[in-house]
């Protein structure tokens, strides 16, 4: 899981790790060598040890090569008893993923972190060759909404690179919250990380969790994480929301807003769900505000994207504001739609000078004004957006709200908790095609896939797991595999691995009674 483009299982006799088993690193590899022995070595309790020099490609053991024949992520398996296990790769992500399938290929036991039984680890007689469907391969993790503690993040980096999903779209900033540490501008996190209290369920809810809630990174908790799933080969992908979802940057610093139509300083972070009327001020101040912002952005985060969200802006304050309305006269903005997508441009254009590109929500397409070359389109309303990205040009990310929303809920019925959304089965998020028949003339500018987690409701680590698993695993085989055989099968052999990991996914039969949420009010969507 995800499923193989091929594999050719011999039968008879596997190759059986023990305490003599050697690994070999080719130059290039020492990370997932390093890796093999964290995971495989506790498990097994096998010490792995470096293979003698000289140790060729029929020395017995596990070996990992390069092969630029190879693509990048494209890898090469083969085991036997005789040889042992060779892992080949395009390049270190293509071996890293290869050693996520010899991983698989061992059983569910593997999956731990120390032994719990005595039984040798065996990898079948098996030749496999893989290589993904698409380049973005991703999750995003609002953290903004509910703060996850940074071993949360360092664990569902993990949890994606054990499926090959290789982006961490990590949602920093929103009305609710703000959770990376800007030293030049420390009231972010002071106070924007901070709300007083909590809505709980959906907005039309009269219940409230009264704990003060919040949390945020520094900027070493940040470098980390980004270290971490740079070993694994998974990249991770800012997002720092702009002009909407910025009520909590307003909180902390009123001259952002609209100070001409609402009395900014009295504005705290929003303590309830939706989108918030109070939007940033279109000026030269708030624009050198951001740049100082993103300036420590990208000396955290090595990304070549940043992503600067652009979605559900509301536009009632610059209606009203005459700060606003003299700004788009000056810009010959035309409206208000003009004025978001002059913001949006500006801050592309400013990314591309540093060498970065701009992804943003297929918002960043309205307004009338021309994209700049190399911006990026997360397309969420739907395909459309995506589609119409596609055709100017521009690169797409496909994460359509209506296919894989994973905060969305699971099946019908009261069982579901806070159930919102569509209803979104494991199955239904597994037939998602990610390329329509309108996408298919542009398919060379389909970056790759998304499924997206927002945390309204999901409040801690244990309901994240629930939304995700075992659809995030569905989704990992749209987002790598061509062939969608037999899923049935493979995810019932898949759930013991997950349940090995820790994983609280949420079993096929239905929700277990500690994972209800009875008397909270959610917001099912009607219709496919």
């Amino acid at each position: 899981m995800p499923l193989p483009r091929s594999a050719e299982f011999r039968g008879g006799r596997g190759f059986a790790l023990d305490e003599r088993t050697a690994l070999w690193a080719a130059p290039g590899t020492e990370g997932v060598a390093h890796w093999l022995r964290s995971v495989l070595g506790a498990v097994y309790a096998l010490p792995l040890a470096p293979g003698p020099a000289g140790g060729g490609p029929q020395a017995c053991g596990v070996r990992l090569l390069l092969d630029d024949a190879l693509a990048p992520e494209a890898h090469r398996l083969s085991a036997d008893p005789v040889t042992g296990v060779e892992i080949r790769g395009g390049g270190p992500a293509g071996v890293f993923w290869g050693a996520q399938t010899l991983r698989q290929l061992l059983g569910p036991d593997a999956f731990r972190r120390a032994p719990v039984r005595s039984a040798a680890a065996v990898v079948p007689a098996v030749r496999i060759e893989d290589a993904p469907r698409f380049r973005w391969r991703g999750l995003l993790l609002d953290v903004a909404r509910h703060f996850m503690p940074k071993d949360g993040v360092l664990r569902v980096v993990d949890l994606m690179a054990a499926h090959k999903l290789n982006v961490l779209h990590l949602h920093l900033t929103d009305d609710q919250g703000w959770r990376i540490e800007v030293r030049r501008h420390p009231r972010l996190t002071e106070v924007g990380a901070w709300r007083p209290r909590t809505k709980l369920g959906h907005r039309a809810s009269p219940l409230w969790d009264e704990r003060p809630h919040g949390g945020f990174y520094t900027q070493d908790d940040l470098r980390e994480i980004v270290a971490y799933a740079a070993a694994r080969h998974v990249t991770v992908v800012p997002e720092i929301d702009i002009p909407g979802h910025s009520q909590a940057a307003i909180a902390a610093y009123p001259e952002l807003g609209n100070a001409d139509v609402v009395d900014t300083a009295a504005l705290g972070v929003w303590d309830t769900w939706g989108v918030s009327p109070h939007v940033l001020a279109p000026t030269e101040r708030v624009v050198r505000f951001y740049e100082e912002v993103l300036e420590e952005v990208l000396e955290i985060f090595p990304s070549p994207f940043v992503h600067m969200g652009g979605d559900e802006c509301p536009k009632e304050e610059w209606r009203a504001s005459a700060t606003a309305q003299a700004r788009i006269r000056e810009l010959g903005a035309g409206d208000e739609d003009g004025l978001q997508a002059w913001f949006t441009a500006h801050f592309a254009r400013w990314l591309a000078g540093r060498g970065r590109r701009m992804v943003g929500w297929d918002e960043v397409l309205d307004g009338g004004r021309p994209l700049p070359e190399g911006t990026v389109v997360s397309s969420w309303r739907g395909y459309e957006g995506g589609v119409a990205a596609a055709r100017a040009g521009h690169e797409v990310v496909v994460c359509p709200e209506q296919h894989v929303y994973l905060d969305h809920r699971q099946a019908a019925g009261d069982g579901e908790p806070v159930p919102l959304g569509f209803v979104r089965t494991v199955e239904d998020v597994h037939g998602f095609e990610p390329v329509p028949a309108e996408l298919d003339a542009h398919r060379d500018r389909v970056l790759g896939v998304q499924a997206n987690l927002w945390t309204e409701v999901v409040e801690d680590a244990r309901r994240a797991d629930y939304q995700l698993f075992p659809r995030l695993a569905a989704f990992a085989e749209v987002a790598w595999s061509t062939g969608r055989q037999d899923f049935p099968a493979r995810l019932r052999a898949h759930l013991p691995r997950l349940g090995a990991l820790g994983v609280e996914y949420r079993p096929p039969a239905g929700p277990h009674p500690w994972q209800r949420r009875p008397g909270l009010v959610g917001r099912p969507l009607p219709g496919p």
